[in-house]
């Protein structure tokens, strides 16, 4: 009695921008592969076809990826080998994956991700700031005071900060950061990358947010933020003062403002201050 060998998933970085940038491995296993999902098929359609593949096409997205996993998964365990590819880059950074990949481990079904483009990973290289320790915070949130409490909880990170965000937000964002981490942290906006009008703007938060404002071509396109990270200073540096007046100021006022008063009074740093804060909290 023969048994199907089951056939395998394989993660395929499209490009970001430059069709030049797809790997021969990636042409390899779309060609051969017996399906695609893809995140958007119009969208991906346009690739295929310019890279001459005709292939069975289906959907697969935030919206019905928990109810089509396990159909693929079938498929999977019946022999076909699935490629799944997102609008460009790689799959599951900041795009759908996830559930699929996790129900496939699972289920015992061999999943093989291929190296490729990745728009975060391209805009870190190129921006001139310390790549030695970041964090990938994907896209900040869309409603202002959620995106502004996120802003909040990071503001004192060492590491460098990287983010995704539409353009139809970037200059409230820029906005935000001024607010919440302050005019003068070096900041990096990548735009459009490995496209015709691929743009670096450095410089401080505010700089950048000044530029953004007034050129409204830098509200188009594909954007990546590369946030510098906050200095790092030892709890012991801190006035014990300080963090008296700040618990004395928060019983009557937001930790925001109390630990700008306590900053103001004590000459010390409002972000240090507000992280420790933090941190007393969850003690």
């Amino acid at each position: 009695m023969s048994t199907t060998k089951a056939g395998s998933l394989f993660i395929v970085p499209t490009p970001i921008g430059n069709l030049g940038d797809i790997t021969e491995r990636a042409l390899n296993v779309l060609r051969d592969c017996d399906a695609i999902a893809a995140e958007d098929t119009r969208h991906s359609g346009q690739l295929l076809q310019h890279l001459g593949i005709r292939k069975e096409m289906f959907a697969l997205h935030e919206h019905n990826e928990r109810q089509r996993a396990s159909q693929v998964i079938e498929r999977l365990q019946q022999g076909d080998n699935i490629a799944l590819i997102s609008d460009a880059g790689t799959p599951l950074i900041s795009d759908p994956g996830y559930v699929l990949v996790q129900q496939c481990r699972a289920a015992g079904v061999t999943v093989t991700a291929l190296p490729g483009a990745c728009a975060f990973v391209t805009a870190l290289s190129g921006a001139g700031l310390p790549t030695d320790r970041f964090t990938f915070e994907g896209f900040l949130p869309a409603k202002p005071q959620q995106r502004r409490k996120r802003l909040q909880e990071l503001v004192s990170e060492t590491r460098t900060l990287v983010f995704y965000e539409s353009p139809h937000r970037i200059a409230d964002t820029l906005a935000d950061m001024v607010s919440e981490i302050g005019a003068d942290r070096p900041l990096v906006m990548a735009r459009e990358l490995t496209k015709q009008f691929e743009t670096y703007l450095s410089g401080s938060i505010a700089e950048v947010h000044q530029r953004v404002i007034e050129d409204s071509n830098q509200q188009r396109g594909e954007i990546v933020l590369i946030l510098g990270g906050a200095e790092e200073q030892a709890a012991e540096d801190v006035n014990p003062a300080a963090m008296k007046t700040l618990n004395l100021l928060r019983k009557e006022l937001p930790l925001k403002k109390a630990a700008a008063l306590a900053a103001e009074i004590h000459g010390a740093r409002k972000n240090t201050l507000y992280q420790l804060a933090l941190e007393q909290d969850n003690t």
